[in-house]
């Protein structure tokens, strides 16, 4: 028997693709387009795709561009800080009065904090909010010494909460071993809410990393390697205590006028301040004379590739002798007036004045006044015994993913540290 079903459906389709010709897919999906005069051909072919990748490209652009705030703003903006910064200072005359925590122990700390920042990955006003909690609390808080570095410690996990993405904040585990298991995770818990309670909840402080881009952006684009070497020496400045009392705006205005001399860039005169060149000779007489006193984790931080290796540009400037050279606007010359007028009969050879050398009309040489280091009125807690270290685990920091270091990568190496005993409760200071 003949099968007629087979016959049917070929004549069937013959029938239908000369009514119905076969169409070619759309290179744009499967979405249909339809032509309108109010709309373009781009934005009627737009995909997700495509959308996520301009706004990318507008990112990127602003981000080189250097616009972080519209111009409109600027000045409410930069008002704002100020007052925040002024609000969010500590104090260190109260800091002077602390029974066992001394001045010297300071660079112990900071340089325990900035590696486990550099491990993290974090970003850079994590590591000045984290100074800061630290300061405020320790201005208003009698701290022990075996409670110093679980203070440090507490402080990152509330900036890096307050300032990071939320995949890359440590958790307590983490913070536990990095301290090598001398304080329980309990102890991290019970001091992160006493340091908020003590700071009284205030964490917006407007850090010189802060300040630092707001100086950087706009018609005043930077280049990266004065970047680079503007926060290498923002971050010596969270090591030293006569740091402390000035304002992240003068810090970050200060490290960005050295880091311009050092680049061999012109000077901006009108935008420096008295404090800012205070700071300027603070920083260039320290590095000339204690170059070699520098925290081996930060110069090696600051020496990769990706940092443009400002901090083996910076040491090598300072052991080759050079030095800040501030310069001055000379007074503009004084034109003598004469006490008698010129006769209008009288010729101009036979014209005569009465200026001697005692005439009160006659200019004076200008003096340059001297200038006098600033006077410090603390002391010399330095030079007393360390009796504090951080206690953390080397094993459990993990080096930086290959592609973000340089060949001559040299991972962190320290002898390891002792255990601190710590048996009472952190509230039992409070």
């Amino acid at each position: 028997m003949k099968d007629l079903s087979s016959t049917s459906t070929s004549t069937r389709h013959a029938r239908n693709s000369l009514i119905y010709p076969k169409k070619r897919p759309s290179p744009h999906g499967v979405s249909k387009s339809h032509k309108s005069p109010l709309l373009s051909q781009n934005v009627m072919r737009k995909t997700p795709r495509s959308v996520k990748a301009a706004l990318i490209q507008q990112r990127q652009q602003l981000r080189r561009d250097g616009v972080i705030l519209e111009d409109e703003y600027r000045e409410d903006i930069r008002c704002y800080m100020h007052e925040m910064e002024n609000y969010t200072m500590s104090s260190t005359q109260s800091m002077d009065q602390q029974p066992e925590i001394r001045w010297h122990m300071r660079p112990c700390l900071v340089d325990f904090l900035v590696e486990i920042h550099f491990s993290f990955r974090l970003r850079p006003e994590t590591l000045y909010l984290t100074l800061n909690i630290v300061d405020r609390y320790v201005s208003r808080r009698i701290v022990f010494i075996k409670h110093y570095q679980l203070v440090g410690c507490a402080a990152l996990w509330i900036a890096a909460k307050f300032e990071d993405a939320k995949e890359r904040v440590p958790t307590v585990q983490d913070l536990v071993q990095m301290c090598h298991d001398a304080y329980e995770e309990s102890a991290f818990i019970q001091m992160e809410g006493h340091v908020l309670s003590t700071i009284q909840w205030t964490l917006g402080h407007p850090t010189a990393e802060a300040w630092l881009r707001l100086m950087c952006c706009g018609p005043c684009m930077e280049e990266p390697k004065v970047q680079h070497v503007a926060r290498f020496l923002m971050e010596i400045t969270l090591f030293y205590r006569e740091f402390v009392k000035y304002a992240p705006s003068s810090i970050a205005l200060a490290a960005l006028t050295l880091a311009r001399f050092l680049c061999g860039k012109p000077a901006r005169i009108w935008e420096e301040t008295d404090e800012c060149l205070e700071i300027v000779d603070l920083l260039d007489t320290r590095l000339a004379k204690h170059v070699n006193d520098l925290s081996e984790t930060l110069v090696k931080k600051y020496s990769y590739a990706f940092y443009s290796k400002a901090a083996t540009f910076v040491v090598q400037y300072y052991l080759q002798g050079g030095k800040f050279i501030r310069i001055t606007t000379a007074a503009l010359p004084v034109t003598p007036t004469r006490s008698v007028p010129i006769s209008a009969v009288s010729t101009p050879m036979s014209c005569s004045t009465s200026i001697s050398d005692g005439s009160d009309d006659f200019p004076l040489t200008p003096i340059t006044p001297a200038l006098h280091p600033p006077s410090s009125d603390y002391d010399d807690k330095e030079n007393q015994p360390t009796t504090f270290e951080p206690v953390y685990n080397k094993h459990r920091i993990d080096s930086p993913p290959e592609q973000f270091l340089p060949h001559d990568f040299v991972t962190f190496s320290r002898p390891a540290l002792h255990t601190l005993n710590v048996s009472a409760s952190p509230r039992a200071y409070s």
